[in-house]
């Protein structure tokens, strides 16, 4: 997502990837989309969640809706650098993204309880007063930072159509400031790449047979959700679910519902 854009909705796709698919994929792209203007950056986000990880753990579950609060960044950020609050809803598949730009400080101390940053129109406060009502609704608080190497490709004729490359997965449960760094703990190996397709309608077919042609296949996977199955393999009281007879622990066959 360009950093100027604010709103919008649209399908994503992910499709986990070998490096060589990826090779082979970006030169079947070559002539059809262009690199994006903004150039390959690094992406950290700050995600906010409850004290046990209920809304990693609904996520997991796959509802047909689900709502994300994070903070995410391009690039190193200190504390009066620009980032971005944002909230990601998906309802059946399509994903609604809403975010404020403000100040790494300001936007900390705004998810702290403190007051909202300065806000730009009526757009902008009407998003303020979603993040503040989601805020009100579940009691959340910096939960894990989640960053990662990214380049694109966009449709140049602005037909909507977006593919990201993403490598380098890591993550950290401790210092959860976008001003402390994206440092963290690899989730994948060297190989492995993530590719995103983000269209506003449906993929055009010749993506599709693209697609085809090197194997890739979609998944429903998670960055954050993935992280944290990452976390309970090492901490067996995180990502459980309640049952008559005690805790039960999430497995990869059985997601476990928010309550």
């Amino acid at each position: 997502m360009p950093p100027n854009l604010t709103r919008f909705e649209r399908i994503e796709k992910k499709y986990p990837l070998d490096r060589g698919a990826m090779v082979a994929l970006e030169r079947i792209l070559e002539g059809r989309l262009e690199p994006d203007p903004w150039g390959a950056s690094t992406v950290s986000n700050v995600y906010y969640d409850t004290c046990d990880l209920a809304l990693a753990r609904r996520s997991l579950a796959k509802p047909p809706y689900k709502e994300k609060l994070r903070v995410r960044s391009y690039g190193p950020t200190g504390p009066d650098d620009t980032v971005f609050v944002e909230l990601k809803k998906k309802w059946r598949g399509v994903v609604y993204k809403r975010r404020i730009a403000a100040t790494e400080a300001r936007a900390a101390l705004w998810l702290s309880g403190g007051p909202a940053p300065p806000l730009e129109g009526r757009a902008d406060a009407q998003v303020a007063a979603e993040v503040e009502r989601f805020m009100a609704d579940c009691p959340v608080r910096p939960a894990m930072v989640v960053a990662y190497e990214r380049h694109s490709l966009v449709d140049p004729g602005d037909g909507g159509l977006r593919v990201t490359f993403d490598e380098n997965l890591r993550w950290r449960r401790d210092r959860l400031r976008l001003s402390a760094g994206s440092h963290g703990e690899a989730l994948l190996d060297g190989d492995r790449v993530l590719m995103e397709v983000k269209v506003c309608g449906a993929m055009p077919l010749w993506l599709s047979r693209a697609l085809g042609e090197v194997g890739a296949r979609p998944s429903s996977f998670s960055k954050y959700g993935a992280c944290c199955r990452e976390l309970a393999a090492r901490d067996r009281s995180v990502l459980v679910r309640p049952s008559a007879a005690g805790h039960r622990h999430l497995t990869e066959e059985e997601p476990c519902p928010i309550f």
